[in-house]
């Protein structure tokens, strides 16, 4: 009989499987006190709240990315919507809120942006966000010139700050479904030049992307200047603007607020910065839309047959500073060059449309620096700019002002400087005053005395001579290639003559024999080559007799020939009787 075999008893083991199993229960009861200790429970809040918070009427939203919401909305009453999100896409947003809620986004300019349950009372300057977002109260001026005390100085204070359980924000009188954007149009709104690179380009940066589908809540505001404005505000957004000052004691609500406006640089929109790449060609195409532009570019449309109109320059008139003395003197010259002139003075009660307009139909403008040059921004593409720059070593400011703006507009930029014998300071002033030999040590005693010494108290007389030379180059960067002269006026005259010939020859072999022989009876193109050939030669008349009246040499004249014909439209929209001529 086989002995049996005997195994080791397993005690040991089922002692080894007793000790792991009790750690690890320990390790839960651990992780599950500090869960309790450290972690808000999503889940925490209760019901009797929650339908609190709805009787109330309040929004309750969290500052998150909308499209991570999970929303769900129903009608509470015909002006209140009751938005109530599950508490999943709660815990979500608060683990994803991490940028302040104000930041700097430029050296001019400060913005603030909350989503999620976000009230506004635009009387007492004052905007409340979820505590979800940010435990911090914050300051700021909504208008585009923060570090300038003068301009802030006009504009109100408004204040960002959490509301809590224990202080609940009081109810909704206006719910939204759309953002705000909140702004000033104090400062110096009501210069020209402000208005625009202030807060009409930093608007249409910061609210372009909505496509309409935002709500302007404007502080600091001025009847007549949103009445000035209204046909760019209504191109930016589809509702009706909420004054701030007037809004007594509304609390509206809405699922996302901008305060304050992005600013890029003067005039100009950086496509890298903008939301949407947008970029000064889309904020003129706005304009355009807005006023009714019809020109896009300073061109002709056509082949070669085509005759342009006389080309149009604007001359931008000042009335108490900075003023043309002979501004007649410049009309007559510019005339004698085949300009068509056109003189403006605006000033803040101009009809923008209209003025617009008017600009929009010039080739070449020219002005004195100013607020009135601003109107640079309704000129059409390939259009000449000429600056005329104050004496004084102002180089600067008319280079950070006008003309780095102009090439992202498309424009193209000469300036004029202004020299001693054309300026009445020298009737003011000695030449040996520091005013002419040290312009620099007048800067350094600041922007008040720089401004009263060159620009409040300076007139300019351009010399005629070089303003002629600057006239002929604007005509020659202005002027496309596909309407330069490409044939003397005899070889027109001998082509059209050869082409007439030939068809006469043709006729002869058909059924209306003769027919072609005639030029009333010519085929239209023919005859429009013989028309244009006579109205050259006419031209050319013309511009002997403009030479020997102006002084004005051929050679200036020809060096930038094309033939021109057109109607000249006036200011008021009257039509002037066709005229040809020869534009230098």
């Amino acid at each position: 009989m086989k002995p049996h075999r005997t195994f080791p008893r397993p005690e040991p083991r089922r002692t080894g499987n007793g000790f792991i199993i009790a750690s690890m229960l320990l390790c839960v009861c651990i992780l599950s006190l500090l869960k309790a200790r450290y972690c808000s429970a999503p889940y925490g809040k209760s019901r009797e709240s929650s339908e609190l918070e709805i009787t109330m009427g309040a929004i309750r939203m969290l500052a998150a990315k909308s499209g991570d919401l999970a929303l769900k909305g129903r009608e509470d009453g015909e002006d209140n919507r009751v938005l109530l999100f599950d508490a999943v896409s709660r815990e979500k947003a608060a683990t994803e809120v991490k940028k302040p809620v104000c930041i700097e986004t430029s050296r001019r300019s400060d913005v603030c942006e909350a989503e999620g349950d976000v009230r506004v009372r635009a009387s007492a300057q004052t905007i409340l966000v979820d505590p979800f977002l940010t435990s911090q109260e914050w300051k700021m001026k909504p208008y585009a010139r923060k570090h300038d005390q003068p301009a802030v100085a006009h504009v109100k204070e408004w204040t960002i700050k959490p509301f809590t359980e224990q202080e609940p924000p009081s109810s909704c009188t206006e719910n939204y479904t759309v953002p705000a954007v909140i702004f000033s149009v104090g400062g110096y709104t009501g210069n020209l030049f402000h208005d625009f690179t202030d807060v009409i380009v930093p608007l249409f940066i910061t609210s372009s992307r909505f496509h309409g589908e935002v709500q302007f809540v404007i502080a600091d505001a001025k009847p007549w200047w949103l009445s000035k404005f209204s046909l760019l505000l209504k191109q930016l957004s589809k509702y009706e603007i909420i004054d701030a000052d007037n809004d007594q004691d509304a609390v509206r609500c809405f699922p996302r607020v901008i305060a304050g406006l992005d600013f890029h640089k003067e005039l100009g929109v950086d496509p890298a910065k903008a939301p949407n790449g947008y970029s000064m060609t889309d904020f003129k195409e706005m304009l355009r839309r807005a006023y009714g532009l019809e020109r896009t570019r300073a061109e002709p449309s056509g082949d070669r047959w085509d005759v342009r109109r006389k080309p149009r320059l604007l001359i931008i008139s000042r009335r108490s500073s900075r003023v043309f003395l002979n501004e007649r003197g410049m009309s007559d010259m510019a005339m004698s060059l085949g300009f068509d002139v056109r003189i403006a003075d605006p000033d803040v009660t101009t009809d923008l449309g209209k003025f617009a307009r008017l600009v929009n139909s010039a080739d070449v403008m020219i002005g004195v620096y100013g607020a009135g040059l601003t109107n640079i921004v309704f000129l059409p593409a390939g259009a000449v700019f000429i600056q005329v720059v104050p004496m004084g070593n102002l180089e600067w400011l008319a280079r950070d002002t006008f003309e780095k703006p102009s090439p992202d507009m498309q424009i193209k930029y000469v300036d004029y400087r202004i020299q001693g014998d054309e300026s009445t300071l020298s009737d003011q002033y000695q030449k040996d005053h520091p005013v002419f030999t040290d312009p620099q040590s007048i800067h350094k005693k600041g922007w008040s005395e720089l401004s009263r010494v060159y620009l409040e108290n300076q007139d300019v007389k351009p010399h005629l001579g070089r303003l002629r030379i600057k006239l002929l180059e604007a005509l020659k960067r202005g002027r496309p290639k596909a309407v330069k002269r490409t044939h003397t006026i005899k070889a027109v005259v001998k082509d059209a003559k050869a082409i007439l010939e030939q068809n006469s020859g043709e006729k002869n072999h058909g059924p209306h024999n003769g027919e072609a022989k005639d030029p009333v009876n010519a085929p239209e193109n023919i005859q429009g080559d013989l028309v244009h050939a006579n109205r050259t030669a006419r031209s050319a008349g013309r511009k002997r007799r403009v030479a020997q009246t102006s002084g004005v040499t051929n050679s200036d004249l020809d060096a930038e020939d094309s033939e021109a014909h057109s109607e000249s439209i006036s200011f008021g929209g009257h039509r002037k009787r066709r005229q040809i001529l020869a534009s230098a």
